[in-house]
């Protein structure tokens, strides 16, 4: 929730208060008091009129889902103040006589003051509900950043194991590496082996008919 809307409603709401027993009381004035009441009552609906063009523009400015519910409030603050101009109205049109004003505070003031009071009560009870509706968007909000994080948390893990796995695969491939020489070296043994046979093989086959030469000729004798 923005805190300049809310510094705008916080006077609205005020104002508004002012404005109700202004009216309440001004229908029980006459004379030179009613006028002075009447005017006030006017500068209030103007400066109520300003307020509410502030919390408007303030409202626009925000993101989509804090921007409807503080539009909702303006709805209703918009109808209050409605309610005020009509009870100017009445009271400008309204040049009553004495004994219509004794009947009015007679039987319409309780009225008129249990009206006000209704209006109050439907502006509270609808600004509670909007709040409410305010704080569950809060909420929500923190719960989607929450889940971000984790999200990012997770991404992040994911590559780690990722550059882990690639170092894993490139040293797996360096002892694949290291196998296939150790094999060529293996064979190229197995070969020099298998060529040394064939030459020492010849050469055991003559010095063994030598010395069965040799000893022919010495047990001829």
């Amino acid at each position: 929730m923005s805190t300049v809307f809310e510094g705008y409603e916080r006077q609205y709401c005020e104002l508004s208060s002012k404005l109700s027993k202004l009216c309440t009381a001004a229908a029980a004035l006459n004379g030179e008091q009613k006028k002075q009441n009447i005017s006030d009552i006017k500068a209030g609906i103007d400066e109520a009129e300003a307020l509410i063009r502030k919390m408007d523009l303030e409202a626009r400015s925000l993101q989509p889902n804090i921007k409807g519910v503080l539009l909702a409030k303006l709805r209703e603050y918009k109808s209050d103040l409605n309610n005020n101009k009509s009870e100017l109205k009445k009271l400008v049109s309204g040049n009553m006589n004495p004994s219509a004003r004794d009947m009015l505070l007679e039987s319409g003031m309780a009225d008129a003051m249990t009206v006000s009071a209704d209006q109050r009560d439907r502006l509270m009870f609808s600004t509670e509900r909007l709040n409410k509706s305010s704080d569950r968007i809060k909420d929500s909000r923190r719960t989607m950043l929450e889940t971000e994080e984790l999200g990012v948390s997770i991404l992040q893990d994911l590559h780690s194991q990722r550059q882990s796995l690639l170092h894993a695969h490139d040293t797996l491939h360096g002892v694949d590496d290291n196998v296939s020489k150790s094999k060529k070296i293996l064979s190229n043994m197995s070969k020099r082996m298998n060529r040394n046979k064939c030459i020492i093989s010849p050469i055991v086959a003559v010095l063994v008919l030598v010395i069965m030469l040799t000893l022919y000729f010495k047990l001829s004798k």
